[in-house]
């Protein structure tokens, strides 16, 4: 049997499960979860190797109306999963009647790629209201397979990969047959601790939030790390820290404690708190933070 390798891209609107679905495919906690909108920001490609086969998955920020230049350039990540996909999986959740772009939705329409449309989160309806969403999903784009699923309990992900590996291109590996992620391990620092704010803060505070790993110094016992969190006015700064310090702290100790996990070792954290005015529409701060177009 010949080798197959592909890209197989994970599009869909925003808190329908693509994070939960990446992370269960890969077998691996690559992408962060909560249920804010906006929490994927990057492209984040997880990759499963088998002998015979490479698929290399690529979760997407959800799809939204740009209201500044951060959330232009995370669209830009969702417009270039079209360009180097093999395969496309476009996730939806019961209920939902389609992506919040007309214009992308139009191109899935007509794309010439194998589209395996996921209706996820059907642990959660009758049985009959999913048969009523097959029905309206298979009228809405005939040109997709459509597959029930459910992500968080990893229902039916096997016939997934069973039909995505049938799907697969016939090609050498993209990557080393060992490769988990193309992202470094400061990378994944950086995303939990902005997870971490994502779930203790409210309002616009996370939103406003970027995190960059000025240090990270791995030794034998300890991985020593120095994270500075932006922030995108001054009044921002004080409620990231909190009074006496203690909401700074609580982020940092439920950070440090994730990092341990997926590192395999133990940490020493340390976070500063600095303003970075208005960068989510700074072209060159947002080069910096890894947003620059792709």
């Amino acid at each position: 049997m010949e080798h197959k390798a592909g890209y197989v891209n994970i599009i869909g609107n925003p808190n329908v499960g693509k994070s939960t679905l990446m992370n269960a495919l890969v077998g691996e906690r690559l992408s962060i979860i909560t249920s804010k909108a906006q929490t994927t920001r990057h492209r984040i490609l997880g990759i499963v190797n088998d002998e015979q086969h490479q698929i290399v998955f690529s979760d997407t920020p959800g799809v939204m109306n740009p209201a500044y230049k951060l959330q232009e350039n995370m669209m830009d990540f969702i417009h270039g999963a079209f360009q180097d996909a093999d395969i496309l999986l476009y996730m939806v959740e019961t209920g939902e009647k389609g992506l919040k772009d007309e214009k992308l939705f139009e191109r899935l329409k007509n794309t010439d790629l194998p589209i395996l449309l996921l209706l996820n989160k059907i642990d959660r309806v009758e049985q009959d209201f999913v048969k009523e969403q097959i029905l309206f999903w298979k009228e809405l784009l005939p040109n997709a397979e459509i597959h029930p699923i459910s992500a968080l309990n990893k229902f039916n992900l096997d016939l997934v990969i069973a039909r995505i590996k049938a799907l697969l291109p016939v090609s050498p590996p993209y990557f080393e047959k060992d490769a988990l992620t193309d992202k470094s391990e400061r990378f994944f620092v950086s995303e939990t601790i902005r997870e971490k704010i994502l779930k203790y803060y409210k309002k616009e505070i996370p939103y406003s939030v970027e995190i960059e790993v000025e240090e990270f110094f791995d030794e034998e016992d300890i991985i020593n790390i120095r994270a500075i969190i932006f922030v995108a006015r001054e009044s921002q700064k004080g409620i990231i820290i909190g009074h006496k310090g203690k909401a700074l702290k609580k982020v940092g100790t439920l950070a440090r404690r994730d990092i341990e996990t997926f590192l395999q070792k133990k940490i020493f954290l340390n976070l500063y708190v600095k303003v970075n005015k208005d960068w989510r529409d700074d072209d060159k701060q947002l080069k910096r933070f890894g947003y620059n177009n792709q």
